[in-house]
């Protein structure tokens, strides 16, 4: 009988980190004539006017712009929300990485299991091509009319909510709403994922709370960022420096790059250390 695998977790925010921008500046703001600054503009205005959250801001935006102006053609349904992902583009090397990164988890041992935590629409990231990959998608959702017409938000995910989904993968109770079994006391040696068996990967300032979270119990957590924009590694450079994360590294996911090495190395270091806690225990016995 097959010994059945350690789990290992990466997991990844979506804008900027799998892909260059924000999901809605693909297609949904351009077909409403405005340009992204000036959205993004309308969402802090109205955030700091009703001491709003920015998340809920910008979703109760959404749905305002595309019930102001039906000639626009704009659609706030399930289906749209997956149209406006076709426009979506990734990263290099992103579409590829998922196997690749699993078949060598296999090979040192290891079950590789991808999760997503992303302050934007999972009805859009589950539109792109990639979402099949991920064991969950937690993003901010909104609740939909027997038409699939959205009409009020389900989930807003913002920089600090989003360390509670780290805390559901590392318990294993995934479910969002789940509010009983993710407060229950488990014991560390319990958790089917110990944080030192997480792996962050985020883009700038909105990530912090996961990745300082993921970096202080033992994980380890990465800055990615977009090469030859100005003042982006400069944001990476300065997480690292302020002990935010434990590495930098371009947003290229292709085989070879600096990235891709990373990650084998973690892999190597976390089945490493996997096999030295089970020989403790054996001499414990």
């Amino acid at each position: 009988m097959s010994r059945k695998k350690p789990r290992m977790a990466i997991c990844y925010d979506f804008d900027g980190t799998l892909a260059p921008g924000n999901m809605q500046e693909y297609d949904y703001i351009p077909r409403l004539k405005i340009t992204s600054q000036e959205f993004w503009d309308q969402v802090k205005q109205r955030a700091i006017e009703q001491q709003a959250d920015e998340i809920l801001s910008y979703m109760c935006l959404m749905l305002e712009k595309a019930n102001a102006d039906k000639s626009k053609g704009i659609q706030i349904t399930k289906k749209a929300f997956a149209d406006y992902a076709k426009k979506v583009t990734l990263y290099p090397g992103v579409e590829e990485w998922f196997s690749r990164i699993n078949e060598y988890g296999d090979q040192k041992g290891l079950k590789v299991e991808h999760y997503l935590i992303s302050s934007g629409i999972r009805e859009m990231i589950t539109g792109t091509s990639i979402a099949k990959e991920f064991t969950k998608i937690y993003a901010s959702s909104f609740m939909y009319d027997q038409n699939g017409v959205a009409y009020w938000p389900a989930l807003a995910v913002n920089y600090t909510t989003k360390t509670q989904f780290l805390f559901r993968i590392n318990k294993g109770y995934l479910d969002e709403w789940d509010n009983t079994g993710i407060n229950k006391y488990l014991e560390k040696s319990q958790r089917p994922i110990p944080f030192e068996r997480m792996v962050y990967i985020g883009d700038g300032y909105s990530d912090v709370p996961c990745m300082r979270l993921v970096k202080d119990q033992g994980g380890t957590s990465i800055a990615v960022y977009k090469p030859r924009t100005p003042g982006k590694r400069e944001i990476a450079m300065q997480l690292m420096a302020e002990g935010r994360v434990n590495m930098i590294a371009p947003a290229d996911y292709r085989a070879g790059k600096k990235l891709d090495v990373i990650m084998k190395g973690l892999i190597d270091k976390i089945a490493a250390e996997y096999r030295v806690l089970e020989l403790e225990q054996v001499s414990n016995c």
